[in-house]
């Protein structure tokens, strides 16, 4: 996500400083692109007014902020952050807490739509900041995809999560029932032809299982692994609400079970094996 996200801050024509993650290959590119290369976070944010991090958990957004050269080694009062990783909006209360006691601002602002969007700047963000914040970075998400200023920081997180508890659950709803037609004798296509025009018609249903399950390959996509990851967010924040999620916990169980089996890196939609297999597929 972070290569197409700095390309679109560089073509709304922002200045952009980058520290490689893991991989050097995404940062070559982006220089061909004008964008400036820096040793590590820490080196970002002394050459940034605004930061933003997009990594895959709260651990590594720890890392990135408070590591031994990050974000927070560098940062002069009244910067400001922009997470845009999906974590526990409990993890986002936390940072904006102790970058708030260097003089540094936090945002949260959690993507949809994935690389494809990224490289469109067409993204769906979900923020959460204090108005003036928001004001202040708006211009920058705007670059990036189109923002929706939710509420006080955690927010953006909240309502992120949201998104991945339906998803997550929507998606083992359709290959549920799609192996229930089957194992009945009907036809995968027709019946998912006919339930895109009915009341069962949802965004998967329509968009995403043709390109994944039903065209045959569970590759690219949303990895497993990472809905797995949201999933374990959201009921860490049930938690502590005191609100149960008894059909997402059940979901969290089913993912991980195919996790187990080797299947955390492809699609999402690979949660079908399981079925399949109950079905004699």
């Amino acid at each position: 996500m972070g290569e197409p996200m700095a390309r679109s801050l560089r073509r709304a024509g922002f200045d952009v400083t980058a520290a490689a993650h893991r991989q050097r290959e995404a940062l070559e590119r982006l220089q061909r692109d004008g964008v400036v290369e820096a040793a590590d976070p820490a080196a970002v944010a002394a050459a940034s007014d605004i930061v933003v991090t997009c990594v895959p958990d709260a651990p590594q957004v720890d890392e990135a902020l408070f590591g031994p050269h990050g974000v927070a080694a560098g940062a002069r009062a009244g910067m400001v952050v922009i997470d845009s990783s999906t974590i526990s909006p409990v993890a986002s209360r936390d940072f904006a807490v102790r970058l708030a006691e260097r003089g540094v601002d936090f945002v949260d602002a959690p993507l949809s739509g994935g690389p494809a969007r990224a490289r469109d700047g067409t993204l769906t963000i979900m923020v959460g900041a204090a108005p003036k914040n928001f004001a202040r970075v708006e211009p920058v998400l705007r670059a990036l995809g189109t923002p929706f200023h939710l509420g006080p920081v955690g927010m953006g997180e909240t309502v992120k999560l949201v998104n991945q508890i339906i998803i997550a659950n929507v998606m083992i709803a359709n290959a549920e029932a799609l192996l229930f037609a089957q194992r009945a004798g009907a036809d995968i296509e027709a019946v998912r032809a006919v339930l895109a025009t009915a009341t069962a018609s949802n965004y998967l249903l329509r968009e995403w299982l043709p390109k994944t399950w039903l065209a045959g390959t569970f590759e690219g996509g949303f990895a497993l692994d990472l809905l797995r990851k949201d999933i374990a967010a959201a009921l860490d924040a049930a938690r502590t609400m005191d609100y149960a999620m008894p059909a997402t916990a059940l979901a969290y169980q089913l993912y991980t079970a195919r996790s187990a089996n080797g299947d955390g890196a492809l699609d999402y939609s690979a949660i079908v094996k399981s079925y399949e297999r109950n079905a004699g597929g």
